[in-house]
């Protein structure tokens, strides 16, 4: 796939369907994109004007091709995997925009978050790392409470599961420590809560500008099928939160740029569960766009390609608004995605990832596309969010 070269050479570290925005974006500033990663099929290469199928997870072989291009800036696509392949080139090339490889991993890393967290009295769940099953079980029979077994490396929900008190456990720990690259897991103590986003630009280790959410879940209860916003969360969370990841800003001495966290709401207390200094995926840089009229994608990029030019864009969301990912109840070939009535004249955006006739092999993971939805008032999204799935149906055959 081969273009007119922009002066400006840029490598963009993945090229899924939840980076197009971004790979849009840096086009739009003037920058020459290469992708890649080792799925050929991935929509985003067909937007970059090259694609080089190198796989993300290996850093040297990333760096080799940062170097054989002679990059002047990189962008990491939508997982953690991308962004840490990002940062361990920016420290060898000594590019803007990004932490340390040391940092990022303290970031990146479930252990080593928690770790950190724990030492800085930053509200997390209560949790110990294992390296393999037989300590695992046996720390779990000592608990009371349900807990929750996560591989520390690992997003958008994978190898997360629940464990009740006195459950056997041992092919959960097992199935979390093979899904591991790292062959690393950490078992938390289980939180009750709603479940919220914050996604936010840094500035001098002060949040310039920041946008909260409300989660919304399907079949997986840990993976987001959708974001809505203005949030529920209280103004007192908000300030919490926000001082929090300022105290993260200082402690670890964070460049300016992207910050999102995931949080859990407790009696009004905000418990921090994961954070990312790498794009949040299934176009949510496009939700944040949507809802405020912030271009928050071209922000991104540009918190990774010239920091300086972050603009301080604190807006107050007045729209009420929906990211939708549409997913099925069941695998099979979908014979018909079918949109209510009620719901039809509230779309305003859409990016379809599937089609009809194509076969849902992972119903638990897999989304068929990107809905935006807008909303009235409060009262509506309130109403109509929780029902998505009823309104926006996917049929299998």
């Amino acid at each position: 796939m081969m273009s007119i070269k922009r002066s400006k050479p840029l490598l963009f570290v993945g090229g899924a369907y939840a980076d197009i925005p971004l790979i849009k974006a840096a086009k739009t500033l003037g920058f020459h994109v290469s992708t890649t990663g080792l799925n050929q099929n991935s929509p985003g290469h067909c937007e970059a004007d090259e694609y080089y199928p190198v796989d993300y997870a290996d850093h040297s072989a990333i760096l080799d091709l940062a170097k054989r291009l002679k990059i002047e800036a990189i962008c990491p696509g939508c997982n953690d995997f991308c962004g840490l392949a990002a940062t361990y080139v920016a420290e060898h090339l000594k590019l803007p925009g990004y932490d340390s490889f040391e940092t990022a991993q303290i970031i990146h890393h479930k252990d080593a978050y928690r770790k950190f967290a724990t030492a800085n009295n930053i509200p997390t769940p209560v949790a110990q790392c294992f390296t393999n099953s037989q300590e695992a079980l046996a720390y779990l029979k000592l608990q009371k409470t349900p807990m929750i077994v996560k591989p520390v490396d690992l997003g958008s929900g994978s190898g997360i599961t629940k464990i009740e008190v006195n459950e056997d456990a041992g092919e959960k720990i097992a199935t979390a420590l093979t899904s591991s690259k790292a062959k690393r897991i950490v078992i938390e103590e289980f939180l009750e809560g709603t479940r919220h986003g914050l996604s936010c630009l840094l500035k001098n280790g002060k949040v310039v500008f920041s946008f909260f959410d409300d989660e919304h879940y399907f079949k997986n209860p840990y993976l987001v099928s959708g974001a809505s916003s203005p949030s529920s969360v209280s103004e007192f969370a908000k300030k919490e939160l926000i001082e929090q990841s300022e105290t993260i800003a200082e402690r670890l001495s964070l460049v300016d740029g992207l910050f999102h966290v995931q949080f859990i709401v407790r009696d009004d207390q905000p418990f921090i569960i994961e954070i990312c200094r790498r794009p949040p995926g299934d176009w949510y840089p496009e939700f944040v766009k949507h809802a405020t009229s912030v271009d928050y994608p071209l922000q991104i990029v540009k918190s990774f390609t010239n920091p300086k030019s972050i603009e301080n864009s604190q807006t107050i969301t007045t729209r009420f608004f929906l990211r939708h990912c549409i997913m099925s109840e069941q695998d099979g070939q979908i014979a018909e995605i079918e949109y209510s009535e009620s719901i039809l004249a509230n779309v305003k955006d859409n990016y379809m990832v599937m089609k009809k006739g194509d076969q849902i092999a992972d119903h638990m993971t897999q989304r068929l596309g990107i809905v935006f939805i807008e909303f009235e008032s409060a009262a509506e999204m309130q109403e109509k969010a929780p029902k998505m799935q009823e309104l926006i149906k996917v049929k299998v055959s």
